[in-house]
């Protein structure tokens, strides 16, 4: 159900702000990997949510540019 809520979200945002978005979602992920790397992360699971979460922005831009195309 929350990942429903969080595509809704991201498919009203303009693809300025969706750019936003995924850049500050991969500095997360680097900024979590550095953690896990020096052992200084308690919630590993946090990376693969991350991951997920940059994979959906990707496909709504993806769906924008595509919906602009035709």
């Amino acid at each position: 159900m929350k990942k429903n809520k969080y595509m809704e979200d991201l498919k009203k945002k303009s693809t300025v702000e969706l750019n936003e978005e995924l850049v500050a979602a991969k500095k997360e992920l680097f900024n979590l990997r550095f953690q896990n790397a020096t052992n200084q992360l308690d919630n590993t699971s946090r990376i693969k949510e991350v991951r997920k979460d940059i994979a959906r922005i990707q496909t709504v831009i993806s769906e924008q540019a595509r919906a602009a195309r035709a």
